[in-house]
């Protein structure tokens, strides 16, 4: 059995409080691995080119107001 068919298990087993903690913890585990792979592929230039094309958008006219 895999580590992932092992949380399935245990997770399956909890209670209602249990799930409603695991459910706080994991949002706020995923969203800090979400921030930290952001900032990796900030940091390598991996989504430099977003940055190019906003930049080229506004140069062109092509971005509006809000």
């Amino acid at each position: 059995m895999n580590k992932v068919n092992l949380v399935e298990k245990e997770v399956r087993d909890f209670t209602n409080e249990e799930l409603a903690a695991f459910r706080k913890w994991f949002a706020e585990f995923d969203t800090r691995m979400w921030d930290v792979q952001l900032e990796r592929d900030i940091a390598s230039g991996k989504l430099d080119f977003l940055a190019d094309e906003a930049l080229s958008s506004l140069k062109t006219g092509k971005c509006k107001d809000i």
